[in-house]
């Protein structure tokens, strides 16, 4: 049996009990997003090059997680108050988000489960139920930053209210019909042509704003200054906390095996390799657009003397008088409104893995979609009618803290399965690797904690 071809759902194991002792509990069953399961062909011969452009795609969808309007505000507000000094921090934040999602594609090929099916057949019912809960509360968190970013998006390009381009989002759910009704590629494809847009806008900006470039290189060096000042920890710590999303963990897992690789283990070590490459490609180029947002936002704003820029809408206003064109404004609100289209798809995918996984009910993608994007567009609208515009950002921050409480709950998982010989056979995570993932895992627990804690005590 490969990749194509469904996994049947009786209840023999894939893999004799002698062959894995104490792993699973339960066999696997038929995979999620069965409809676009090994619906990729890929190449067993031929060139490096040819085999790899057949696994470019899903690494790009979770690229998308790593630039959500969350990101945006925290990179915003670390350019404008301490110019380019947290670049630093973005590099190791984003070298901890490679180490952790080539996790999930040895996960999802090695074991052949997302991260979301592992936890149902590795756990009882009392405790994988409790871990589905979180995962759709983070899923609609995620939604809810969404609909935040895009509704912003919509306003400042077209003058829309915000409390209308919040209902106006619902309507996304169309696109997502029409893009699963093509293929997957068809959906990779969008997601990475918006990408592309989205890069071309912040490199047309930072062209415009003509940053220091020696001190761009410098900002990527590590500083003891950060340790040192408070504010400026506070700050790094809001970068490294929004870098590893709940969400993606479960989605990426789900998405490598939408490719069609066969079933030995020759060909799953081949593909856990292109995999990763594809993931690690993805999110250097993440890494691009985060920094471009942090060196556009210290170019102009700190350049300027403006440090206190936290929100969306303030970035916009002041683009247009500090480079002179009303062109940067325009290309910002282009690039936001982009990165809430994109999110749009790879919440839904990620919702149905969960769902799928967690519980094994099939829904149909566009009532999936309609429910959630439901639940968060009613705090959405209601925040905007009762306290006005300007509390979309508290909104912003909360939906960023809810995630950050729901984050142990997906990594300590990923890590515990894929370092079990167990449970993942000859395609065990290496020692140095799991070791890497425990040391990258414990930091973004404790620094979501304590962005936590010092959201609910006001501290900072």
């Amino acid at each position: 049996m490969d990749a194509r071809t469904p996994r049947p759902s009786p209840d023999p194991p894939l893999l004799p009990p002698e062959a894995a002792p104490g792993g699973w509990r339960s066999a696997r069953s038929e995979p999620s997003l069965s409809g676009m399961f090994g619906s990729v062909p890929t190449r067993a011969s031929g060139s490096f090059g040819r085999k790899l452009i057949a696994f470019l795609g899903p690494g790009y969808l979770v690229a998308v997680g790593y630039m959500d309007p969350g990101n945006w505000a925290t990179s915003l507000a670390g350019g404008s108050k301490f110019g380019y000094a947290l670049l630093t921090v973005a590099l190791v934040s984003n070298i901890m988000a490679i180490i952790l999602q080539s996790l999930c594609t040895r996960l999802g090929v090695g074991a052949g489960r997302d991260l979301a099916q592992a936890c149902r057949d590795a756990y009882p019912k009392w405790a994988s139920w409790p871990l589905w809960l979180t995962a759709e509360i983070a899923i609609t968190a995620t939604d809810l930053a969404e609909v935040i970013g895009t509704a912003i998006g919509l306003n400042l390009l077209f003058g829309i209210p915000l409390e209308l381009g919040v209902i106006i989002t619902a309507a996304d759910v169309f696109l997502i019909l029409a893009l699963q009704a093509f293929g997957f590629r068809w959906i990779e494809a969008f997601v990475v042509a918006l990408l592309g847009v989205i890069a071309a806008c912040f490199a047309i900006q930072i062209a415009m704003a003509d940053p220091d470039w020696g001190a761009v290189i410098r900002g990527f060096a590590p500083t003891t200054q950060i340790l040192r000042n408070p504010e400026m920890l506070y700050l790094a710590l809001g970068i490294l906390g929004a870098t590893v999303m709940p969400h993606n963990l479960y989605l990426h897992s789900g998405l490598v095996q939408t490719r069609g690789y066969r079933d030995d283990v020759a060909s799953k070590r081949e593909a856990i390799k292109l995999a990763t490459i594809d993931s690690t490609l993805a999110l250097c180029l993440a890494l691009t657009i985060n920094a471009s947002i942090l060196i556009l936002a210290a170019a102009t704003f700190h350049h300027a003397g403006k440090t206190d820029i936290a929100e969306l809408d303030q970035a916009h206003a002041f683009l247009a008088p500090l480079l002179g064109s009303t062109l940067a404004p325009t290309l910002f609100g282009i690039a936001l409104l982009c990165c809430g289209l994109n999110s749009t798809i790879t919440a839904t995918l990620a919702g149905q893995i969960v769902m799928e996984g967690f519980i094994e009910i099939k829904i149909a993608p566009w009532l999936r979609r309609m429910v959630t994007r439901m639940i968060a567009i009613v705090p959405a609208v209601g925040v905007t009618l009762w306290a006005g515009e300007k509390a979309t950002g508290q909104l912003l921050i909360l939906s960023q803290v809810v995630l950050s409480l729901q984050l142990p709950f997906a990594v300590v998982p990923l890590v515990l399965f894929t370092a079990s010989r167990a449970k993942m056979g000859v395609f065990v995570a290496p020692r140095w690797l799991t070791a890497a993932a425990v040391v990258i895992a414990v930091i973004i627990i404790a620094l979501n904690m304590k962005l936590v804690y010092d959201f609910a005590t006001g501290g900072s």
